[in-house]
């Protein structure tokens, strides 16, 4: 892939709302890109698309609009009638107790307002990390019923729609006083935590967990840039009209109250901080949904982690790391390959090592206009090279058939590892590659022909089937992840999730939000999804994103070290050289983690 590295913003990896609009996946070509056969050619960078933007500043905008409403005029809310709040010993850390039963979670969202679809995409993604620790139920807060949350190990609310002014509430009294009574652990994120402190009382609420969300703001929103967590100091970068706030806790009482990461706000000098993130009793409080405009420096591993407090406490600190190399075709340079395959081999590293199975050219861009199409049972020494890798801790994964579409760019040349095979794409005039969506004829037919093609040439030249998948591009259709998942028994991958699949509903292929993960997940398909969350090595700028060093991965991998039992998982291109990522293997391994073969990792 000679394209998009992984930048999990809300409009590049994160949401994507609107026709037209696109995101970004963590992505490259074939090097070959823009100077043909030297293998010097189109970097794979971080590509956002800026139009999906503007709906999240209009969000963000509606959420500082509604936030100035409430401080200049409170609303009053009657509190729920004859509820008592008791203090409970079980869970008033906040962390999930030790049980038998199979861990489970409960995830409710928003859906009201004119962003209401938003609930959905945030409920997905944490559907999807929640599916690392066990059962996951998932729906609209509006559905909630009394005793739900009895039934889960933990509950987590995201407060995508700020309730109020024209926007009725539309959470059940059940849940707040499901809430407050509750020892079990609930994670309350961003919005309405105050109208749950009106339900049960404010003194009530300020009794039992220190701190009075009625007086607490988002606005002024100042200028957040780190998250502070563990020994980590995490990256918020937010465009600019963006940012909605992280909501400023009045705290009343700091013997009640754990702050767990600490916001940074350096519009003034010296910088402000307060609680990012807290916990009072058995309630977890994060001040804004950690989904927006993030990166793999980005304060989401805090996120990452507190999960583990709710979930599986008790999880021991263990750090692995995976290492595939990318975008291997038959027109790869059997030497490059051979090179890192002997430098792995003699660090004893298990590693992935992705095969787009047909190379083709349709339009001649680097063989002077004359079309070319290469397979594997044409490069004898590409798929010795490939033998060897398998004998020496390699482990092959399916990257697509031929990792392109048809004879159009998509969005570069139609070459091989350049474009998108599953996704339509196009970059505009400010350099930005924008999706447009599933491609025309996008149907399981379609889908499963394509990958039945590709499995079909790895055992006449003595390759076995892979058992995992890599989507080029990290793009492809709600539809075509289930076909994939009727061939593959996991995907190695930052994937797409779209507005449809969690509730039930139409699927929108223009709506969507983007995800890396920390760990093994299993997502909302049921699928599992093995983790890629650093990036990669790309020494050149392209499609306004910068270059990536080791220096960079590495500094992605210590950041990651704050979650207890995660990854840092990697991809690097053999028509480098050696030396880099020699330094990126000595980097991460120096950072105290351990490389272990993706395949060990699927259930």
């Amino acid at each position: 892939m000679a394209l998009l590295t992984a930048l999990v913003v809300i409009f590049a990896f994160g949401v994507v709302a609107g026709s037209g609009a696109g995101a970004a996946a963590d992505h490259r070509g074939d090097r070959r890109g823009l100077a043909g056969p030297d293998g010097r050619g189109r970097a794979e960078t971080m590509v956002r698309t800026p139009s999906p933007a503007l709906k999240l500043k209009d969000w963000a905008k509606q959420q500082i609009s509604a936030d100035k409403q409430r401080r200049r005029n409170p609303r009053a809310t009657k509190p729920i009638p004859g509820l008592k709040i008791t203090s409970k010993t079980a869970g008033q850390t906040g962390l999930a107790a030790r049980a038998a039963d199979t861990t489970s979670a409960l995830i409710l969202y928003d859906t009201t307002g004119p962003y209401g679809f938003l609930g959905e995409l945030y409920g997905m993604a944490t559907a999807n990390l929640a599916g690392r620790f066990g059962e996951v139920t998932a729906k609209p807060v509006s559905q909630y019923t009394a005793g739900q949350v009895e039934q889960h190990t933990a509950t987590i609310y995201i407060g995508s729609t700020y309730y109020g002014g024209g926007i009725p509430d539309a959470i059940p009294d059940a849940f707040y006083s499901d809430v407050a009574t509750t020892a079990k652990p609930v994670i309350w994120i961003n919005d309405n935590i105050w109208t749950l402190a009106n339900k049960i009382g404010i003194a009530n609420f300020t009794a039992k967990y220190g701190w009075d969300p009625t007086n607490s703001y988002f606005d002024p929103i100042g200028d957040v840039t780190r998250v502070d967590y563990k020994t980590q100091p995490l990256t918020r970068t937010v465009p600019d009209g963006g940012d909605n706030g992280v909501l400023r806790p009045y705290v009343t009482n700091p013997s009640l109250v754990t702050p767990l990461a600490i916001a940074n706000d350096t519009s003034t000098t010296p910088a402000t901080t307060f609680p990012w993130a807290l916990r009072s009793s058995n309630l977890t409080y994060l001040g804004e949904i950690p989904y927006s405009y993030v990166n793999e420096t980005d304060r989401i591993i805090a996120w990452h982690d507190l999960l583990f407090d709710a979930l599986a406490p008790n999880t021991p600190t263990r750090h692995r790391a995976i290492l595939r190399l990318e975008d291997i075709s038959p027109n790869s340079d059997p030497n490059q390959l051979m090179n890192i395959a002997r430098y792995l081999a003699g660090q004893r590293i298990p590693y992935a090592f992705q095969v787009i199975p047909v190379y083709t050219d349709p339009n001649g861009e680097y063989n002077d206009g004359v079309p070319e199409t290469v397979t594997l049972a044409q490069r004898p020494l590409v798929v010795n090279a490939l033998k060897y890798m398998l004998a020496n801790g390699g482990r092959i994964v399916a990257h697509g058939y031929t990792h392109q579409y048809k004879n159009v760019a998509n969005p570069y040349n139609g070459v091989t590892g350049d474009d998108f095979e599953f996704f339509r794409a196009h970059v505009n005039v400010d350099d930005y590659v924008i999706f447009d969506g599933p491609v025309p004829e996008d149907s399981e037919t379609w889908a499963d022909g394509r990958i039945a093609a590709g499995k079909a040439e790895y055992g006449p030249v003595g390759l076995p089937v892979p058992t995992i998948w890599t989507t080029p591009h990290y793009a492809a259709s709600a539809l075509d992840y289930g076909v994939i998942k009727q061939h593959y028994a996991a995907r190695l991958e930052r994937s797409l999730f779209f507005s449809g699949q969690l509730s039930g509903g139409p699927v929108d292929g223009q709506r969507y939000i983007g995800q890396f993960f920390p760990y093994p997940v299993r997502d909302v398909n049921g699928a599992t999804v093995l983790p890629e969350n650093l990036g990669n090595y790309e020494p050149e700028s392209q499609n306004n994103h910068p270059a990536r060093f080791p220096a960079d991965i590495i500094r992605a991998a210590r950041y990651n070290l704050a979650v207890r039992d995660g990854f840092a998982s990697t991809f690097y291109h053999p028509y480098y050289p050696v030396a880099p990522l020699r330094e990126i293997v000595r980097g991460i391994r120096d950072l105290g983690y351990t490389f272990v073969d993706p395949a060990t990792l699927i259930p």
